[in-house]
């Protein structure tokens, strides 16, 4: 069965922040939310000003999955602050980052 791009990417939009209040929930929402199908999750950082510890936890717990699965994950257009917090972790040599 040939699957269209889409039916491959599990879509999720990043909450405001991304922190310790958070981070558990929103990781287990997504990972629960995974089909067998699914080999990219694309995560919309377009909205979320701020990503502490717990928050870059979740993504590398989500990563560690789709490494599993032989896929990956991308961050999409990260605000100006979670680009630069990528990059200070050096987490942005980790993920795909997509800017549209």
């Amino acid at each position: 069965m040939n699957l269209a791009p889409e039916a491959t990417i599990l879509q999720v939009r990043a909450p405001d922040e991304l922190n310790a209040s958070n981070a558990g929930p929103f990781r287990d929402l997504v990972r629960n939310s995974l089909k067998p199908e699914h080999q990219k999750i694309d995560l919309d950082f377009s909205a979320t000003r701020f990503v502490d510890s717990s928050g870059l936890g979740a993504l590398i717990s989500l990563h560690k999955a789709m490494v599993s699965r032989s896929g990956g994950v991308r961050v999409m257009n990260p605000t100006l602050q979670v680009q630069q917090i990528l990059e200070l972790t050096r987490m942005h040599r980790l993920f795909e980052i997509i800017r549209a």
